[in-house]
C-alpha cells in the first residue's frame, strides 16, 4: 500500500475536516491500484470505540468492499505469543490496597495529613503509579530529584510515594504496566521480525508515554504509518521549533505533535497529507492558528494578521453566544439543537462541563427530544446508585425522620407488591412524624403510631411494621468490620427495603439497565472485598460513594439520530452538520488543571512526567479541531451562580485578534458574530417570558359572621390583634402549619422542656421545701434534659443555661414564697363572653395563693418578656389570665381577686417583667377584650394581613397564602367579602 521510505511514515488531516470520512476515503484511494483483498490485509489500529464504530458506518454506506482489520490501541499485541503475561489486576483491587497502606501510614503520622482525606490520598497516588507506568518512570527517577529547596514538604511526601515503591514493578501489574509491556513486548517482536501487511495507528496525539513509543515504531515499519487529526498545516516552521520546551509549550494544542516529531526525526515539511480533502474555511484554519500562537510569540498577530484578508469567509460560519446565565446558555442551545432536528441536520454539542450538559437535555425534554449522550449519567445519581447510599448512611447515622423517609419514598422501595398501600402507609406515617415525632424513630413510635391509626379506625398492617423495625431501627454501627462484612450487610439490607414487607417477592433492585450495572459493580466489590481490610461505616459509605461516581451507565431508551452530546475527545470523530461547544470558560473548558500533592511542574519535567498543563494542551487541540468545522457555536455564560465568569483563553484570543484587524473589518465580523447569537439568545427570552401578573394586594377577608370563629386560646389574641388573617387562615379555613420533618433542638422543645423542669421542680419544693436549692434544681433539670431532649449537645447547652440563671431563680422563688403558695400548674381556664357566644380558653403556667385568699399568675418565658408598654397593647396574655380569673374562669375554682401578674424570662439571662395590673385592670381588660371580639362580628370587619406586626422581618405562619412580598405595610388592605 505504501511505497518504501528511509523516513517514518507519516500522514495528516487538517482541524476542521471530517476525520474518520477522510480516513476511509484515503483507504479507499490507495486500494484502489490493488487487489480487492490487499485492503483485507491492512490493520487499523485507533484510539476510541467512538473512532471505530463511525469508521465501520463509512466502510458499511459503501461502496462494497473487504474491511480492514479494526482494533484499539488497548487490544494491540493481544495474541497468543503474549498471553503468558497475566492479566492486569482490577483497578478496584489496587484502590482498595492503597487505601488501605495510606490508612495505616495515616495511623502510625496522624501529622503528616488529615484522615477526611484518606481516599482523595489514595486516588491520587494511584493516579500518579498509574502515570509512572504509563510513561515508564521508575521510582527512582523520583527519589533522585532535587528537592534542597523543598526538603520539608519532600520528606512528607516521599513517606508517601514510598508506597508506590511496593507496586511499581511487582509480579502483579496494573493496567498501565501490563499495555507498556504489551506494547514493550510487541516492538521487540517487530524488530525481530517485522510485519509486511500495512498497520495503521489513526486518530492519536500521542499524549501519553505507552502510545507515542508505539505510534513511533508504527511509524517506522515498513508497512506502517500514522495518520494525525487536527494537524495545523499552517503553523510556520519558527513556531513549530519554539515548541520544544514543554514548561512552556505544553498548553500548544500543536505541543504533542512537535514531541513526535523529535521522537522520529521529522520536520513539519515531511508530514504529508492523508488526502486532498479541503477544510470547510481554510480562512478560518489561519485565523485560529494564528490566534493560538504560543504566548511567548504572539506578536506575531501585528506581522501575521495583516496577512489575513477573508475574515468575513473565515467567521461567516461562526456563532457566539455570550448568555448572561447558564440557563440562558443552556435553553439557547437547546433552540439550536432543535432547530437542527426539525431540518434534518445532525448537530452535536461538545462539552466538558456536565451540568451545562444535563441543563440542555432538561430544556430538549420539552420537545421530546433525547439526545444522543455519549458520557451517560454517574451511576451515583441513577436510582439504583442513590439507593445504595442511602442504604448505606443508614450505618453511618442514628435513623432520623428524614433519612427514613427518603428511603421509603424512593422508586426502589418495596417493590415487592402492595407498592400502593406502602405509599398510602408512608404519608401517614410521615405526618404522624411531623407531628408527634419522634425525632428519631424507634419500635416504640412506631407502636405509638399504629395506635394512633387504629384510634381512627385505619389498621396499618402488623407485617408493614415488622419490615419497618427489622430494616430501619437500629443499623447504626459503630465498630470497624471488614470489607466484605460491609458489603454483605449492605446487599441484604438493601434487598429487604427493596422487596417490602412482601417477602415471598424477589427484589426489583437489580433490574434494567441501572441495576444490572449497579449489581456488576457490587459483584467485583464482593470478589475484591478482602483487600479492603477493616473500616468504619464512614469510611464504608464513603467508599461506597467514591465507587459508584466512577462509574456511568447510558439509558436504553432510544435516543434521537441527529442530536448528539459528546466530550471534547469526540471532536476529532465529528461528522455533525452543527457543532456546538459549551461551556467556553475557564476553569469549564479549559478545566482547571487538578491540583497534585506529590510534584510540581519543574520536578514532573525533571523526571519525566507529565506537566498539569498536559489536559490543557489536549483541550486546546480539541477545540481547535472542532472550531474550524463547517458551521460552529461559540458559547458561555458571562456569570455562573455567584459570580462574573472568564472568557475561555481561545475564545478571549481569537476575539481579541479580531478585534486589532479594524483594516480587514475584524471588529465587524466579531459583532456578526455576537449578532447571529443574540438572536438566540432573544428567542430563548422569549420562550421564558411569562405574561404580567398583577401583583397581589393585602387581603383582608371578610368571612360570613357564622363562619367566624367562636373559640379562641388566650395566646392567640396577640395574633388577633397583630394579624388577624393568621386567625382566619387557621380557623376559618382550617389550615394549620406543616410541622418540620426533621426535628432540631429548637427554640419551642427548649421552652417546653425547660416548663417541664420548672414545673416538676416547683411541685416537689411545695411538698418538700428543704429540696430549694441549688444542686436538687441542676439534677432534676439534668433528668428532666436526659428524658426529654434526644440531642446530646443540646443538653448540655441547655443545662449550661439552666445553671447560669439558676442562683437567681432560686432567690427569686424564695421571696415568692414568702408572699404565697404555688396551688396549680397548668391550670386550665375557660369563660364565656356573653352574648357575644365566644368561649375564650388558655392554661396558666403556675398559679399560687397567698394568706388571704389572692392569688398570682407567673408565666414562664424562654424567650424575651414583652415589656408592659407592649402588654398594655399587643401581648395581653398575662392580663387576659387575671381577668377570666376574675370572672370565674379557673376550672375548679370560684371568681377570685389577682394580686399580681408575673413574666418570667429564663432565657439568656433571668428577668421578671410584671404584668401592668394597676394600668390595665382586669375589669377594663376584659371589657376591652369583648369590644375586640365584638368587632370581629361585625360583618364589615376584615382580618387584615400584618396589621400591626412588631417588626416587618417578623414571619408568619400564613404569609406565603397571604402572597405577602408583592404588597408591604404601606399597602392599603383590600376587603373582599367571602360566601
Amino acid at each position: 500500500m505504501f511505497e518504501s521510505s528511509a523516513q517514518p511514515r507519516v500522514f495528516a488531516e487538517a482541524p476542521g475536516v471530517d476525520f474518520p470520512e477522510a480516513l476511509v476515503q484515503g483507504l479507499h484511494t490507495r486500494a484502489a491500484a490493488h487487489p480487492p483483498e490487499a485492503q483485507a490485509r491492512v490493520q487499523l489500529v485507533v484510539n476510541t470505540r467512538r473512532m471505530a464504530r463511525r469508521i465501520r458506518e463509512l466502510f458499511d454506506a459503501g461502496p462494497p468492499c473487504l474491511l480492514p482489520q479494526i482494533s484499539l490501541i488497548t487490544d494491540l499485541g493481544e495474541t497468543q505469543d503474549l498471553s503468558r503475561l497475566p492479566p492486569a489486576i482490577p483497578p478496584l483491587r489496587r484502590r482498595l490496597q492503597l487505601t488501605q497502606l495510606v490508612s495505616r501510614l495515616l495511623d502510625q503520622q496522624p501529622d503528616l495529613a488529615a484522615r477526611s482525606s484518606l481516599y482523595d490520598l489514595s486516588d491520587s497516588l494511584a493516579d500518579l503509579i498509574d502515570e509512572m507506568q504509563g510513561e515508564g518512570v521508575p521510582p527512582q527517577a523520583i527519589r533522585d530529584l532535587d528537592v534542597s529547596d523543598q526538603s520539608g514538604h519532600w520528606h512528607r511526601t516521599q513517606q508517601f510515594i514510598a508506597i508506590a515503591d511496593q507496586f511499581i514493578g511487582a509480579d502483579e501489574l496494573d493496567v498501565q504496566a501490563r499495555q507498556r509491556k504489551v506494547v514493550e513486548n510487541l516492538i521487540q517482536r517487530w524488530e525481530i521480525a517485522p510485519p509486511q501487511h500495512p498497520i495503521i495507528l489513526a486518530g492519536s496525539t500521542g499524549s501519553r508515554g505507552t502510545t507515542l513509543m508505539l505510534m513511533e515504531a508504527i511509524a517506522r515499519l515498513p508497512q506502517g504509518a500514522l495518520i494525525l487529526p487536527g494537524f495545523d498545516f499552517a503553523q510556520p516552521a519558527s513556531v513549530w521549533s519554539g515548541l520544544d520546551d514543554a514548561l512552556l509549550s505544553e498548553d500548544h494544542p500543536q505541543y504533542r505533535f512537535r514531541k513526535l516529531m523529535r521522537g522520529l526525526e521529522l520536520e513539519p515539511k515531511d508530514i504529508r497529507p492523508w488526502t486532498d480533502s479541503q477544510a470547510p474555511s481554510p480562512a478560518r484554519n489561519r485565523l485560529v492558528s494564528l490566534a493560538l500562537r504560543p504566548a511567548p510569540v504572539t506578536d506575531a498577530w501585528m506581522s501575521e494578521g495583516a496577512q489575513l484578508t477573508d475574515l468575513p469567509e473565515a467567521t461567516k460560519g461562526i456563532t457566539l453566544v455570550e448568555a448572561p446565565s447558564p440557563r440562558a446558555e443552556a435553553l439557547a442551545i437547546a433552540l439550536r439543537l432543535r432547530q437542527a432536528a426539525e431540518d434534518g441536520q445532525t448537530a452535536a454539542l461538545i462539552t466538558p462541563d456536565r451540568m451545562l450538559t444535563r441543563q440542555v437535555s432538561a430544556a430538549l425534554d420539552r420537545w421530546s427530544i433525547i439526545p444522543d449522550d455519549s458520557a451517560g449519567l454517574p451511576l451515583q445519581l441513577s436510582p439504583p446508585g442513590r439507593f445504595l447510599r442511602h442504604v448505606a448512611g443508614l450505618f453511618v447515622h442514628r435513623l432520623d425522620g428524614e433519612a427514613l423517609l427518603t428511603l421509603l419514598k424512593h422508586p426502589l422501595c418495596h417493590m415487592g407488591g402492595a407498592r400502593g398501600d406502602h405509599l398510602r402507609q408512608t404519608r401517614d406515617l410521615e405526618l404522624d412524624l411531623r407531628r408527634y415525632g419522634p425525632p428519631f424513630p424507634d419500635i416504640e413510635g412506631f407502636q405509638a403510631f399504629a395506635a394512633r391509626r387504629l384510634a381512627g379506625q385505619v389498621e396499618i398492617p402488623p407485617s408493614w411494621l415488622t419490615w419497618l423495625n427489622s430494616c430501619f431501627v437500629d443499623q447504626q454501627v459503630s465498630k470497624e468490620l471488614s470489607l466484605a462484612q460491609w458489603v454483605e450487610r449492605l446487599r441484604t439490607l438493601a434487598e429487604a427495603i427493596s422487596v417490602g414487607s412482601a417477602q415471598n417477592n424477589d427484589s426489583n433492585l437489580w433490574d434494567k439497565n441501572n441495576g444490572q450495572k449497579a449489581h456488576e459493580v457490587f459483584r467485583k466489590l464482593e470478589e475484591e472485598a478482602e483487600h479492603g481490610g477493616r473500616m468504619t461505616a464512614r469510611d464504608f459509605a464513603d467508599l461506597i460513594g467514591a465507587i459508584l461516581a466512577d462509574e456511568e451507565i447510558r439509558d436504553r431508551d432510544t435516543p434521537h439520530d441527529h442530536i448528539m452530546i459528546w466530550g471534547t475527545l469526540e471532536a476529532r470523530v465529528h461528522g455533525a452538520d452543527l457543532l456546538i461547544l459549551g461551556g467556553l470558560n475557564e476553569g469549564s473548558w479549559p478545566e482547571a488543571a487538578k491540583p497534585d500533592p506529590w510534584l510540581n511542574r519543574q520536578m514532573r519535567d525533571a523526571a519525566g512526567l507529565l506537566l498539569p498543563e498536559r489536559r490543557i494542551g489536549l483541550s486546546a487541540h480539541d477545540f481547535q479541531q472542532a472550531v474550524c468545522a463547517e458551521e460552529v457555536w461559540l458559547t458561555r455564560a458571562t456569570r455562573s451562580d455567584d459570580a462574573e465568569t472568564v472568557a475561555s483563553r481561545w475564545v478571549n484570543r481569537l476575539t481579541n485578534l479580531l478585534s486589532g484587524l479594524p483594516d480587514q473589518g475584524g471588529p465587524e465580523v466579531v459583532k456578526e458574530m455576537q449578532a447571529r447569537g443574540q438572536h438566540w439568545l432573544d428567542l430563548s427570552d422569549a420562550l421564558e417570558e411569562a405574561s404580567a401578573i398583577a401583583a397581589a394586594t393585602r387581603p383582608s377577608p371578610r368571612p360570613p359572621v357564622a363562619a367566624r370563629p367562636r373559640r379562641m386560646s388566650v395566646t392567640e389574641i396577640k395574633r388577633l390583634i397583630r394579624d388577624p388573617y393568621a386567625i382566619y387562615a387557621k380557623h376559618v379555613l382550617r389550615l394549620k402549619r406543616l410541622d418540620p420533618l426533621v426535628q432540631a433542638p429548637d427554640a419551642l422543645l427548649r421552652g417546653i422542656v425547660v416548663h417541664e423542669v420548672l414545673e416538676k421542680f416547683i411541685a416537689e419544693t411545695t411538698e418538700h421545701p428543704e429540696t430549694l436549692t441549688r444542686k436538687a434544681f441542676l439534677a432534676k433539670a439534668g433528668a428532666l434534659l436526659d428524658e426529654l431532649v434526644a440531642w446530646p449537645t443540646a443538653r448540655k447547652l441547655w443545662l449550661a443555661r439552666i445553671e447560669r440563671i439558676a442562683d437567681a431563680f432560686l432567690l427569686s422563688e424564695q421571696q415568692r414564697r414568702t408572699l404565697a403558695s404555688p396551688i396549680a400548674f397548668e391550670a386550665k381556664l375557660k369563660q364565656r363572653l356573653d352574648p357575644l357566644d365566644f368561649e375564650l380558653v388558655g392554661r396558666a403556667d403556675r398559679i399560687d395563693q397567698d394568706t388571704r385568699g389572692d392569688l398570682y399568675i407567673y408565666d414562664y418565658k424562654t424567650g424575651a418578656p414583652p415589656s408592659a408598654p407592649q402588654q398594655s397593647k399587643f401581648d395581653k396574655q398575662l392580663l387576659i389570665e387575671a381577668a377570666m380569673a376574675e370572672e370565674g374562669g379557673l376550672e375548679g375554682m370560684d371568681p377570685m381577686q389577682v394580686a399580681g401578674a408575673v413574666f418570667i424570662g429564663i432565657g439568656g439571662s433571668f428577668k421578671e417583667v410584671p404584668a401592668p395590673l394597676d394600668k390595665e385592670p382586669p375589669a377594663k381588660v376584659w371589657a376591652e377584650l369583648r369590644e375586640l371580639i365584638e368587632a370581629y362580628f361585625d360583618p364589615e370587619q376584615g382580618y387584615t394581613a400584618r396589621r400591626m406586626l412588631h417588626s416587618d422581618a417578623d414571619v408568619g405562619d400564613y404569609d406565603h397564602l397571604a402572597r405577602f412580598g408583592e404588597w408591604d405595610r404601606t399597602t392599603d388592605p383590600t376587603p373582599e367579602d367571602l360566601t
